[in-house]
């Protein structure tokens, strides 16, 4: 799969083939071709896009999200900001190079082209195509033609396996240290940095997806006179014990976070307001199970809400605050929206 002809040749054969059609002929060619329905947010990847990662034929999810995971975590913010200017017109193509994970959890770089078939009455994407091309040959021949120009390429080798070693160790100890930072140090959740630094992200992708994104904000009821009548070590041991039932309720791609003191949040990608109570209401009842502390039950108030259209963090944090504090005003131990 070539330049922007390519591409361009694509939209004019195949726009007017069904959906089955279309994968059929993509089944046949060897490039990582994709077909996107941003409508229903199916994606077909064809064998040759999971063949050049190593995977199986059709073994991930026909998900944007199987995009997302495959992709380094540097590379990400560049590609979507092209993804985007391209999706909202602000740039006339989409192209990038950045580096996917395989099978066996090494990087390997990749071209991706991609074209907009078809757009909705509001001008919002409704299908696109795009093919993904390995070119790690192309970046290893590039390397290798900047080595061979220097003068002592021997001890430029050997230092450079020397410096890869030294980076191996450096990013192990990067990722230690980021993995303190981004975790409270009681409860061993995510604290308020790594909230803040996802929440961002969750919303973005949401609105770029068109997907639901719901929260739910928790605060354990009469904690401070817990701490008062029988001492913070307590309260402490309490408060763990809370957010370890809470964590057995957490979903795959759920964050459950220390908002701060004995107020947590929890980030629900693509799911609704309805999921996002019953998930609340499993929660709640879970607690039941929990000894009390002295004379105190440990319960949850909580504060569900779902993201409308084009709202950041801040303003669906302050609503999933206001909706806490009405659980507080309706008598503790109850769930508002």
């Amino acid at each position: 799969m070539g330049g922007v002809s390519d591409i361009e040749a694509l939209k004019f054969n195949l726009s007017d083939l069904n959906e089955n059609m279309l994968h059929t002929v993509m089944e046949l060619v060897s490039d990582g071709i994709w077909d996107w329905n941003a409508n229903t947010g199916f994606v077909y990847r064809n064998p040759g896009w999971y063949e050049m990662l190593g995977y199986a034929p059709h073994s991930l999810d026909n998900t944007v999200l199987t995009w997302e995971n495959v992709m380094h975590p540097d590379d990400y913010p560049r590609v979507m900001a092209l993804f985007d200017d391209y999706l909202s017109q602000r740039a006339p193509g989409y192209q990038a190079e950045y580096r996917c994970r395989t099978q066996d959890g090494r990087y390997i770089w990749i071209e991706d082209r991609g074209h907009v078939l078809a757009r909705n009455v509001d001008g919002s994407v409704a299908r696109m195509v795009g093919a993904h091309r390995c070119i790690e040959d192309k970046k290893r021949l590039f390397e290798a033609l900047e080595q061979r120009n220097q003068s002592l390429e021997a001890i430029v080798e050997e230092r450079t396996r020397e410096l890869s070693r030294v980076n191996q160790q450096l990013q192990i100890q990067l990722e230690e240290n980021r993995k303190l930072a981004e975790t409270d140090a009681l409860t061993s959740i995510a604290n308020r940095h790594l909230l803040s630094k996802t929440l961002p992200q969750a919303c973005d992708r949401a609105q770029r997806f068109r997907q639901p994104l719901s929260l739910i904000a928790m605060d354990i009821d009469d904690f401070k006179n817990i701490n008062d009548h029988y001492g913070h070590a307590l309260g402490d041991a309490a408060l763990v014990q809370v957010v370890e039932s809470v964590k057995r309720c957490v979903r795959e791609g759920d964050l459950l976070a220390r908002w701060g003191g004995d107020e947590f949040i929890m980030v629900l990608p693509n799911t609704p307001l309805a999921d996002a109570r019953t998930l609340a209401e499993t929660i709640r009842h879970s607690l039941a199970d929990l000894p009390p502390v002295g004379d105190f039950q440990l319960t949850l108030s909580f504060g569900v809400v779902q993201r409308f259209d084009e709202e950041q963090q801040t303003g669906l944090l302050a609503r999933a605050d206001q909706a806490l504090y009405r659980s507080k005003v309706a008598g503790k131990n109850v769930i508002s929206g």
